[in-house]
Formats: structure tokens, C-alpha cells, sequence
């Protein structure tokens, strides 16, 4: 047996709490480690103890090896739990922790490297006899050879990063035009994110279902899995619904699914908590895609629908006991289902949004989980994902599910950044999904344009202006005229439209709202709008970048400056490629223009609204 009494949470945000949750009830101390960005997170204040490793780029605090061996050392913790994300499937870092003398809650280094290439992964499971999706993963990267190879392949075509994944690095081609640059853009993406630029090419499997195995093996060769998740339903190629069991996988396809993932986990020498993914097709064949070597996102609806803590189970496996349950002796009871809350504007490309929370009142009740790692004033961070929260329902069946779901994404509120709630209310609200029929191409056939702001939002929004402007007078002076009482005239803006309202009294709705400064945050009927007093303000300016001025659309890193200055663009023309919150964003033209200059350069962290370039009207 191997002993350890004190486990450093080598991550942030919710996982961290959840991973604390679990080793405290099991007696275990722990340590959270925080860079600047996080000094006053959630997770840091629940911990056990905690200690700061560096500035707030990833790269010199939560993905820096040798801080967090340093806080490990200094901290005096004997374990590390790694999460998910960061360096949780770097072999090098658990490695590095067993040469430190410290426990690795995960799978050794050797499986870790095995599943860490997606190319050479693919290559392994082929000669494991795991089916796999038809591709090229092979050794010659040049553009050319890779053009070639995915017309040989046929399109539609998928460009994936070999070495990483959460849609990092992926993109599908449908039209030949579209190859190469996929090629180039995909490569470009995968360097930055994971510092290898070799991808592989697969067989577009069109309309499939995203179905993945849990799977846990210990130090003595027994290796078993846990059902199924069905994570069709994804926007980039990252999850946004998840749930146990697959509506589209009946007992005898759960079998052989699951034997399959056994055999893949047991041909690496698998130990712990593991997920392999597939893609299933319409006529019930499934397709390896990748292992994640790691406790997934998405392992709540596992735990609700078989009643392991699955954390748990990974720290009893790293001290060397033997799986508690036989694969006979693993029941499922309901359904459970999962969304990603995220502070992103899902009605505007999926931008991610950073910033103040200023309200966090999480749902409750039966049938009703929340992992998160927010409160009342936390800061959703430019420099990591903006997840805020899981939000997790269990019924008996799949309906109650669903719907169990509903009403507490309702119930929960979150004002500060806008968040992606109301649109996953739609989702869950589709009948495509109430059916169980969702596929991966669910969010490309069913359009979700954004909601008209209600007049009750605006009549909320600009009593509670006036209000809020009243209480700062004496009663009696409140909207006194020396004549008769007259309407206040308040001018709002939000979502690109102005109004002009009338008001004479600040009674209304008790739904949530914020005030903040001139702004005012109302929460009707799920959806949040965020209103800007424009009643002394002046007259409205032209379409955003029309102006000539091409502004970041949030906090970010610049990595691409696409033009100098005296080029001549044309609209539509990507000028400067932004990356913010582990994704890319391409920063195009407005209208035909010339560079007139530049105020960035690569490499630079801009805030929101920043002025990146500055055009003329060509």
C-alpha cells in the first residue's frame, strides 16, 4: 500500500473544490496553489492551506512544473492530484512528480505518453483490434502531403492536433477551398495550445453521436468500466451537454462498447480513472477517437446514475487498493444530464466574457448538484476557460432529468459577465433533444438566433435606473416639480438598441437584478440583459469598427499581426488573430480600408475595447 496524507490540487476553479470536497471526507489534507489572477478564488479560500506559483499566464504558474513541485516541497504535501486540464495528461509532470517522492493520482507516465499523441495513440489501438475512424496519422506533415492525404481520405474531412484536445487545434472541411488553410490555421492553433503542431486527418463521420466509456483500472490488472456518457451535443468540438446513460446505446451496445474501452486501457497498462471517446454512427458501428487519461468534466453524471465518488475511487487506487467493485457488481439507477454553464455570449459567436461576478445564488433542491468554483465577487479571468459551473440533474427517468435540469439552470442566477444559461435552457427545451435525438451535428441544423429583449426588461431595467437614482435624495424631494408630477425620461442601451422611457415610479418586478455604476443587470424569465444609462450620454457613434478602429472584442493575447501599416484590406480580411481563454478569435476587416497604423505587437496581453489598429476608408 502506498500512504500519503497531504494531496496538492495541482488546478483551479471547481475541480479543485470538488477534488477537496471528496479528500477531506476521506481525512486527507490539501493544498491549493493560485497564481496572481487567483489569489482570491474559491479555491484557494477552501483548501486546506495554499501557496502562490506566479504570475497569471498559464504558462508561468499552472503549467510550470517545477512552481508546482516547489509548492509541493513547500507545502509539505505527499500526493498530487492533477484534475483535469493543465498538466494533467503531461507525462513529463508525473514523471516529475515520482521523482519528487511524491504520489500521482493518475495513471503512470508510460500510459499517460501512450494516449498523449493522438497519431501514435490511433496506431496502438489499431493494432489493439479497437475500431478506429478511417485517417492518416502519419510522420510527413507538410501542408502538401497532408492536402493529399485528406483527398485521399475523402471530405468531409476532420484536421485535428495531435497532441491535445478540448477543440484545440480542430477543424472539419467540407469544401476543397477550405483545406489547406484549415491545415495551416489547425497547426497554428495546436502550437499554441500545446506546443506541437502535428495533426492527423480523419473520416468526418456526419451525424454521428459523441459516445465515451468510462473506464477504472488498479495496480493489480483488474480493469473495468462504468457505462456510457452521450456528449453530442458540442459547439467547437467542446461539450455543452453531457448525460448517462445514451439515449442511442441499448444494453448489448454498451457491451461491446465497453469491452472495447477495457481492451484499449488495458493494452497502455492502465491505471485509475480513464475515458475513451467514440464517434457512433447512425447504423450502431463506433470509432476510437482518443483517451483522455484523466478524470473527465463531465464524470458527475456517472457518479449520479452508479453512486461511486469517483474521486474517491481514484485516491484509493493511487494507494494501491484494488477496485472496489467487479464489472458484475456495477449497477446503473435514472439519468442524469450535465451542462457547462460558461461566461461566454452564446448568441455572439460563443465570445468569452471576463469579469466581475457580482451575484452567484446557485440552484438547489432534489435531484439538483452544482460544482463550481465561484461566489459573490469573483473574477471570471481573460488568462483561463470561463467555466463557472456544472450544473447536474438526476431523476428516474430521462425526462425528469431534463427537466429537473431546467428549472434549476432557471433557478440559478448569475449576474456580472453574460453567461451562456438562457441559451442552454433552449437546448435542453428542443424537441430534437427532448427526444433523445441529438447528434454532433445538433448545433449546426437547429439555428438559436438571439432573443428579443422583452419590454419587461426594459420597463425593469429603467425603474430600478430611477430608483436607484431617487434613494440618493431626501423623501420628500423624490420627483418633486413645482407643478404637476411629470415622467422621468430615462435613455437606455443594450444589444445595439436605444430607447427612450418614461418614468414615474421605481416599483416593479422582485426578479434579480445588479447595479453597477451606470449599468443595470435584470434577470427575466432566465435571460440577462445588462442595460448602459444612456439618458446624458452623447449621440450614439457609427457600427463598431466602421470608425476605423479595430478594437479587441475582450481581454486577450495577441498571437498574429496579419497586416502592416500602408496595406490596403479588403472587408472581410482577418487583420489580427487574438487568443483569449484557450481559444483563437480571427479579427477581421469591417469595411475596404488601408492600414493606416499598428498599436500591437505579438506576443502583448490587450484589455477589452482595446485599439489594435487604426484604418481609413479605402
Amino acid at each position: 500500500m502506498t500512504g500519503f496524507s497531504k494531496i496538492l490540487i495541482a488546478n483551479r476553479g471547481e475541480i479543485a473544490v470538488r477534488i477537496h470536497k471528496t479528500a477531506k471526507a476521506m481525512g486527507y489534507r490539501t493544498v491549493a496553489v493560485y497564481s496572481d489572477a487567483d489569489k482570491a478564488a474559491l479555491h484557494v479560500a477552501t483548501c486546506s492551506d495554499a501557496v502562490r506559483i506566479g504570475p497569471a499566464p498559464v504558462g508561468e504558474s499552472y503549467l510550470s512544473i517545477d512552481r508546482i513541485l516547489e509548492a509541493a516541497h513547500t507545502s509539505g504535501a505527499d500526493a498530487v492530484h492533477p484534475g483535469y486540464g493543465f498538466l494533467s495528461e503531461n507525462a513529463e509532470f508525473a514523471a516529475a512528480c515520482g521523482k519528487a517522492g511524491l504520489v500521482f493520482i493518475g495513471p503512470p507516465p508510460a500510459a499517460i505518453a501512450a494516449m498523449g499523441n493522438k497519431a501514435a495513440a490511433k496506431r496502438r489501438m489499431i493494432d489493439a483490434g479497437v475500431p478506429c475512424v478511417p485517417g492518416y496519422q502519419g510522420a510527413d506533415q507538410s501542408d502538401a502531403n497532408l492536402d493529399t492525404e485528406a483527398r485521399k481520405i475523402g471530405l468531409p474531412v476532420m484536421v485535428k492536433a495531435a497532441a491535445g484536445g478540448g477543440g484545440r487545434g480542430m477543424r472539419l472541411v467540407e469544401h476543397d477551398g477550405d483545406l489547406l488553410e484549415a491545415i495551416r490555421t489547425a497547426r497554428a492553433e495546436a502550437e499554441s495550445a500545446f506546443g506541437s503542431g502535428e495533426l492527423i486527418l480523419e473520416k468526418a463521420v456526419v451525424d454521428a453521436r459523441h459516445v465515451e466509456i468510462q473506464v477504472f483500472a488498479d495496480a493489480h490488472g483488474n480493469v473495468i468500466h462504468l457505462g456510457e456518457r452521450d456528449c453530442s451535443v458540442q459547439r467547437r468540438h467542446q461539450k455543452v451537454i453531457e448525460e448517462a446513460p445514451s439515449p442511442a446505446v441499448d444494453a448489448g451496445l454498451r457491451d461491446r462498447m465497453g469491452a472495447a474501452a477495457v481492451a484499449a486501457a488495458k493494452a497502455i497498462g492502465y491505471r485509475g480513472a480513464g475515458t475513451v471517446e467514440f464517434l457512433l454512427g447512425s447504423d450502431g458501428a463506433f470509432y476510437f477517437l482518443e483517451m483522455n487519461t484523466r478524470l473527465q468534466v463531465e464524470h458527475p453524471v456517472t457518479e449520479e446514475i452508479t453512486g461511486l465518488d469517483l474521486v474517491e475511487w481514484q485516491l484509493r487506487v493511487a494507494r494501491g487498493e484494488r477496485l472496489p467493485l467487479t464489472q458484475e457488481q456495477v449497477k446503473f439507477k435514472g439519468h442524469a444530464i450535465e451542462v457547462r454553464l460558461y461566461a461566454e455570449d452564446a448568441y455572439n459567436g460563443f465570445l468569452p466574457q471576463a469579469g466581475r461576478v457580482d451575484v452567484w445564488r446557485p440552484a438547489s433542491g432534489a435531484g439538483v448538484r452544482l460544482d463550481y468554483g465561484v461566489t459573490n465577487g469573483s473574477t471570471i479571468s481573460p488568462f483561463y476557460d470561463p467555466m463557472i459551473a456544472k450544473v447536474i440533474a438526476h431523476g428516474a427517468t430521462r425526462e425528469e432529468a431534463r427537466t429537473c435540469l431546467v428549472r434549476a439552470l432557471r433557478d440559478t442566477v448569475i449576474l456580472g459577465p453574460t453567461t451562456n444559461r438562457h441559451f442552454l435552457i433552449r437546448l435542453l427545451e428542443h424537441p430534437d433533444f427532448a427526444a433523445g435525438k441529438a447528434t454532433t451535428a445538433f448545433l449546426t441544423k437547429h439555428a438559436f438566433p438571439a432573443p428579443a429583449i422583452s419590454d419587461a426588461h426594459w420597463d425593469m431595467a429603467a425603474r430600478l435606473l430611477w430608483r436607484s437614482s431617487a434613494e440618493r435624495y431626501p423623501a420628500p424631494l423624490r420627483g418633486w416639480r413645482n407643478s404637476n408630477p411629470e415622467p422621468t425620461p430615462i435613455r437606455l442601451a443594450a444589444g445595439g438598441t436605444e430607447r427612450l422611457l418614461l418614468v414615474t415610479t421605481g416599483d416593479g418586478s422582485d426578479a434579480p437584478f445588479h447595479i453597477d455604476g451606470g449599468d443595470v443587470i435584470v434577470d427575466l424569465d432566465a435571460l440577462t440583459v445588462r442595460f448602459t444609462d444612456k439618458t446624458y450620454a452623447p449621440p450614439a457613434t457609427a457600427a463598431a469598427g466602421s470608425d476605423g478602429k479595430l478594437r479587441a472584442p475582450m481581454d486577450g493575447r495577441i498571437v498574429a499581426v496579419k497586416v502592416a501599416a500602408g496595406d490596403t484590406v479588403a472587408r472581410g480580411q482577418t487583420l489580427v488573430v487574438l487568443e483569449a481563454m484557450k481559444i483563437q478569435h480571427q479579427l477581421k476587416a469591417v469595411l475596404d480600408a488601408r492600414i493606416e497604423s499598428i498599436s500591437v505587437q505579438e506576443g502583448q496581453q490587450v484589455a477589452n475595447r482595446t485599439v489594435l489598429i487604426t484604418m481609413a476608408a479605402s
